[in-house]
């Protein structure tokens, strides 16, 4: 991967220690006092089994601030992590890197929570693609990072163009209700799409603003043809919300009217049993777009062991002194990122 050093550079306020919990500056307030930075092998690992994310930033954090001396052993992006499997072991002095405790379990917690629920939805879509819209339900400051997140938990496409310059990928996405309010016409809006965006944008129509969704597929196919790519069906809870039935119907009346190169998109509050539903019913979607289902996992908790402490193995009470074992750890190369 090239420029990991600007795409995933820790912000001002993580270096300076603003986002740590007190205790850590505290912490390294008293060591430096007391003359004291031991040398640590610090360990790091998850509450559940899951998807591994979060690993590019934490390799651009450490490359910023360990000594040449500093070796850190890990596992990579995207890997399955088994419960308390350690995931990060980090040998360096520990008034180094100490202050960034707080910020290394946050990224990995949320990400790889964001992660593994991705891959839930992929898992069940079973090939078909799956599109991330939940930024939404985010704040800003961390919409990219989940967007990253659910691509790399396996999703064909995210929204922002934050999120999408991290994963390396183009920002997915069409029209919004709002706009089809505001021009009064969905074929209108398509039509306006379709004459300012540029030609390798997919244009697929959003079906269910003014107009029944079957009705509002066939304006738009014959409006603009084989330029159409799909349409996306949203129909909300209010309405009953997008159903096998209506699909199939969608896809019955297009076929019939010779546009059976028009895909269907559903989306609107799709989830790993919907996704499983739609699979069940037989119902013809090409893709699926989906938002708090991954937007709204739970972080998936990490937690950090000093395991040695200049050598000596050691350990807080209930937990075994001394390196975890973990063969598929390895040597990370941070050059990359300096």
């Amino acid at each position: 991967m090239g420029g990991e050093k600007t795409r995933f550079a820790p912000l001002p306020a993580l270096l300076s220690g603003e986002t740590a919990d007190v205790y850590f500056p505290r912490a390294m307030q008293i060591l430096a006092a007391e003359n004291l930075s031991p040398h640590v092998a610090m360990e790091l690992f998850p509450a559940r089994a899951g998807l591994l994310c979060g690993v590019e930033e934490v390799k651009a954090l450490l490359a910023r601030v360990l000594p040449p001396e500093g070796r850190v052993f890990g596992l990579e992006e995207g890997m399955q992590v088994d419960a308390k499997e350690v995931v990060l072991r980090i040998q360096a002095p520990y008034r180094t890197f100490g202050l960034y405790e707080t910020a290394m379990l946050g990224i990995l917690a949320h990400e790889t929570g964001w992660a593994t629920a991705s891959r839930a939805c992929v898992d069940a879509a079973d090939g078909l693609p799956v599109l991330h819209f939940g930024a939404r339900h985010v704040h800003p400051d961390v919409a990219a990072r989940l967007e990253y997140a659910a691509m790399v938990g396996g999703c064909s496409g995210c929204a922002t163009t934050a999120g999408a310059a991290l994963a390396g990928v183009t920002a997915s996405g069409t029209i919004p209700h709002a706009l089809i309010l505001c021009v009064g016409d969905t074929v209108r809006t398509m039509e306006a799409f379709d004459r300012l965006m540029p030609p390798d944008v997919k244009r697929i129509a959003l079906v269910d603003t003014f107009k029944d969704e079957a009705e509002e597929s066939l304006r738009v196919a014959k409006a603009l043809g084989r330029r159409l790519w799909g349409v996306r069906l949203d129909t909300p809870s209010e309405r009953g919300r997008v159903t096998a039935a209506l699909v199939k119907e969608v896809r019955a009346r297009l076929d019939q009217a010779g546009f059976d190169f028009v895909h269907i998109v559903v989306s609107g509050g799709i989830t790993p049993e919907r996704i499983r539903y739609f699979r069940a019913a037989a119902a013809p979607v090409d893709a699926f777009g989906i938002g708090s289902a991954i937007s709204g996992a739970a972080p998936n908790d990490f937690t950090a062991d000093i395991k040695e402490v200049d050598g000596v193995p050691v350990a807080k009470r209930g937990r075994i002194p001394g390196i975890t074992p973990n063969p598929r750890l390895h040597l990370w190369d941070l050059s990359a990122y300096l």
